[in-house]
């Protein structure tokens, strides 16, 4: 599993029906800064996952890949790789909060 941030969507009108009508998220691995372990930093790479949960642009989210991303009731019989399974509400890093939804 890995955190991103979601940097924008993706739409593709041609594609094998059994993706018909998913929603393609591009996101961005967040990592924790090395330097002082008080903040997430983009990783400078991006993923196209699809959406399982209703997730929406700029959000953090949690994301899966490989076989771990059809294990959904929703995305057992997609032809993916990467999934989103959760938006994240808080991160915390030695008991220091690093990240908070709601701030």
């Amino acid at each position: 599993m890995f955190v991103a941030r979601i940097t924008g969507s993706l739409i593709s009108t041609q594609k094998v029906s059994s993706m018909v009508g998913q929603k393609l998220l591009l996101v961005e691995p967040l990592r924790v800064d090395e330097k002082d372990q008080g903040s997430l930093k983009p990783t400078g790479r991006s993923f196209v996952v699809v959406d399982t949960v209703g997730a929406g642009e700029g959000e953090c989210v949690l994301c899966v890949q490989g076989s771990s991303a059809r294990y959904t009731p929703e995305t057992k019989s997609l032809p993916i790789d990467a999934a989103i399974i959760g938006i994240v509400d808080q991160v915390q890093v030695f008991g220091k909060t690093i990240f908070d939804s709601k701030n």
